[in-house]
């Protein structure tokens, strides 16, 4: 599982997908989050703006994230 630092909280799920390269672009990123393929804390999550916050587990393919505040 790879530590993502962020500086501000809340930040948009579909954000924190393509800042740290785990989709190519925002548009990709609300797609594969609309069709249920994200986990948050081994949840599927839909919401494209669901605010993700330190603590947070995301998952997508063969990546794990968790975020930690700066």
């Amino acid at each position: 599982m790879r530590i993502v630092e962020v500086t501000k909280e809340p930040i948009e799920l579909y954000k924190v997908l393509k800042f740290e390269g785990m989709v190519s672009s925002g548009g990709e990123a609300k797609i594969v989050i609309a069709e249920g393929q994200v986990l948050v804390n081994g949840n599927v999550v839909t919401q494209k703006r669901k605010k993700i916050v330190s603590g947070d587990i995301i998952e997508f393919g063969n990546e794990k994230i968790r975020i930690q505040f700066k």
